[in-house]
C-alpha cells in the first residue's frame, strides 16, 4: 500500500476509534448528575440519577497515586442503579490543596490523615440520602474504609478492592466484599485469608458467600479476570459484584437488570485511535539528521551500557541521600533516572560512542526545538486531555509545577543518554525494548535494597510499563522522521516528569 494511502486509512481508523470512544464513554455516564463539591477542603463530587433523593449513599475511595476520576466506573454504575455516589481526592493526591502528613508506613502516621478525612466525607454522606451509608475503596484506601468501618457501626457494607489491611477482624467490617483482580497473585490469597475468618472451619472459596447479611457477617470474595492493580477498577465483573453486594446489604430489591458503566475498553479504544492518529501526524516533521543520529551499538556492544546501569545505579543510590521533594517516593525515582542516565553516558563514553558535537547541535537546535515542541503539542492534547478527562486528575495545580521541573532534570538526562544508545545506524533490533527492561529491572533491585521505603513504586510500575511503550512508539515513529534522537528523548522526558509530578501524592515538608 502506498504511504500516503496508508497514511490516510491509518488516520480515518483512528479518527473512527475516537469517535466511538467518546460516544461510549458518554454513554456510561448517562441519566447520572454529577455535583463537584468541597467538603472543608476536600474536592469531592456527588453522583445520582435525576431525581434520587432518599437512598444510601456509597463513599467511594481512590488508593494510592489515584485521585477521583480513577473511581468513576464504580460511581456511574451505582448512580445508575440507584444509590448515591460520593468520590473525594485525599490529602496530597488529585486536587486535594493539603499534603499528606505523617509516615505513610504507620499507622499514627499518614493512615490517621486518610482516616480522618475519610470520616469527614462519612459525616456529610449522612446529609444526602436516606441516612444509610456504605464505603468503597480501591488498594491504599481499602485499609482506611475497613477502619473507618469498623468506627462507625452504622456503615451497612464495606466494598475493599485489591485490598490489604491488617485491620479485619472475625467481626469488622460489616458485610465485606473483597474484589481482586485475577493477576494480583498474593492479594488473592489475602482475600480468602479474610474471608475465611467467617468461612471457619471450612476453607473459604473465591464467589462464595459467608455469613449473614441481617447480622452484618456477611463475606465473599471474587477475583475479576483478566486484572491487575488497576484494571480491577474497569472490569464488568467488579462493578456488577460491588452493585450486586450493595443491593443484599441494603435490601434493595430490583426489577430489571443491574446497569453496568463499562468504561474500560473505551478507555483503551481511545488512546488507540490517538496512536493511530498519532503517526500520521508525525510525517509533517523536518528531517533533522542524515544519517540518523545515534550511536549504532549491535547487541555484542550492547549488554554493557544495558547491564553495567542496571546494577549500578541502585546500588549507588543506596548510600546518597534522595530525599529533597515533598512527594513520595518522587524524589527517588527522579534520582534513579538522572543516575542511571549519567552512568549510561559514562558508559558510551568509555566505549568511544561520543554523542554529537556542538556545531551539530547548533546546525539542528532550530529544527529540534520545532519538532520538540510540536511533539510536546501533540502530547497535551493526545495524552493529557484524555488522561484527566477519563482516566485520572492530569492537569497540575500550581504547587506541583516546581515537581515537574525538578522531575526534568532527572528524566532529560535519562532519556537523551537512553535514546542515543539505542538509535542510530547498525542498532541493534529490539534494543530500545531491552533498555526498558533493564530499566524496570534496575528498579526492581532499588526497592529489594530499599523495601520499606520505596515499595509504593511496585504500585505504579504498571504506568511505568504503559507509559515506555506508548512513548516508545512514538519515539520510534518521530526517529522514523527526523532522524534524531533528541526529539523524542526531550519530549519524552518531559511528559514523564509531568506524569510522575502531578499524579505522585504530595507530603509534608
Amino acid at each position: 500500500m502506498p504511504f500516503r494511502l496508508l497514511t490516510l486509512v491509518l488516520a480515518l481508523v483512528g479518527a473512527f476509534a475516537v469517535a466511538v470512544s467518546i460516544f461510549q464513554l458518554r454513554a456510561a455516564r448517562a441519566d447520572v448528575i454529577q455535583q463537584q463539591i468541597s467538603i472543608g477542603h476536600i474536592p469531592a463530587t456527588v453522583y445520582r440519577k435525576p431525581g434520587v433523593q432518599n437512598a444510601p449513599v456509597v463513599i467511594i475511595a481512590h488508593g494510592f497515586a489515584g485521585s477521583e476520576p480513577l473511581m468513576v466506573s464504580f460511581a456511574y454504575t451505582l448512580a445508575r442503579n440507584g444509590l448515591i455516589a460520593v468520590t473525594f481526592d485525599f490529602a496530597g493526591h488529585g486536587r486535594n490543596p493539603l499534603p499528606m502528613t505523617g509516615d505513610i508506613t504507620r499507622e499514627d502516621g499518614a493512615t490517621r490523615t486518610l482516616l480522618g478525612e475519610t470520616e469527614e466525607v462519612l459525616a456529610y454522606a449522612r446529609t444526602l440520602g436516606d441516612g444509610r451509608v456504605a464505603l468503597l475503596g480501591h488498594s491504599m484506601a481499602s485499609d482506611i474504609i475497613v477502619r473507618a468501618a469498623a468506627l462507625h457501626p452504622d456503615v451497612a457494607a464495606t466494598v475493599a478492592v485489591s485490598m490489604f489491611s491488617p485491620a479485619v477482624t472475625r467481626e469488622t467490617p460489616k458485610n465485606l466484599l473483597v474484589i481482586v483482580g485475577d493477576w494480583e497473585g498474593f492479594l488473592k490469597t489475602e482475600a480468602l485469608r479474610v474471608t475465611g475468618l467467617v468461612a471457619a472451619p471450612q476453607v473459604a472459596s473465591p464467589g462464595v458467600t459467608y455469613g449473614d447479611f441481617s447480622k452484618g457477617t456477611a463475606r465473599r470474595a471474587t477475583f475479576s479476570s483478566y486484572a491487575e492493580h488497576v484494571g480491577v477498577l474497569y472490569r464488568p465483573e467488579s462493578l456488577f459484584e460491588a452493585q450486586l453486594w450493595l443491593d443484599q446489604a441494603f435490601g434493595v430489591s430490583r426489577a430489571g437488570p443491574i446497569e453496568i458503566a463499562e468504561r474500560g475498553r473505551w478507555i483503551a479504544l481511545l488512546f488507540v485511535g490517538i496512536a493511530l492518529l498519532a503517526k500520521p501526524l508525525t510525517s509533517l516533521f523536518p528531517t533533522i539528521a542524515a544519517p540518523p543520529a545515534g550511536a549504532g551499538l549491535p547487541w555484542r556492544q550492547l549488554w554493557l551500557p544495558l547491564i553495567v546501569p542496571a546494577v549500578v545505579t541502585p546500588l549507588i543510590l543506596r548510600v546518597l541521600p534522595t530525599h529533597f521533594l515533598p512527594v513520595l517516593v518522587g524524589d527517588y525515582l527522579a534520582c534513579h533516572f538522572g543516575m542511571y542516565g549519567l552512568v549510561t553516558v559514562a558508559c558510551l563514553l568509555w566505549m568511544g560512542k561520543r554523542g554529537p558535537s556542538r556545531q551539530d547541535i547548533s546546525r539542528a537546535a532550530g529544527k529540534l526545538g520545532l519538532a520538540t515542541a510540536a511533539l510536546l503539542a501533540l502530547y497535551g492534547l493526545g495524552v493529557v486531555w484524555p488522561i484527566d478527562a477519563e482516566f485520572t486528575n492530569f492537569i497540575p495545580t500550581p504547587a506541583r509545577i516546581p515537581l515537574i521541573a525538578a522531575m526534568a532534570a532527572g528524566t532529560v538526562i535519562y532519556f537523551l543518554a537512553d535514546e542515543w544508545l539505542t538509535r542510530g545506524e547498525g542498532s541493534a533490533r529490539g534494543a530500545y525494548f531491552a533498555s526498558k527492561v533493564a530499566f524496570i529491572v534496575s528498579l526492581a533491585i532499588a526497592v529489594a535494597l530499599d523495601f520499606e521505603r520505596l515499595f509504593f513504586l511496585i504500585i505504579i510500575v504498571p504506568m511505568i510499563v504503559l507509559f515506555f511503550w506508548f512513548f516508545g512508539l512514538m519515539s520510534a515513529w518521530v526517529y522514523r522522521r527526523t532522524g534524531h534522537p533528541w526529539v523524542a528523548g526531550l519530549a519524552n522526558a518531559i511528559a514523564i516528569a509531568w506524569a510522575v509530578g502531578v499524579v505522585f501524592p504530595m507530603v509534608a515538608a
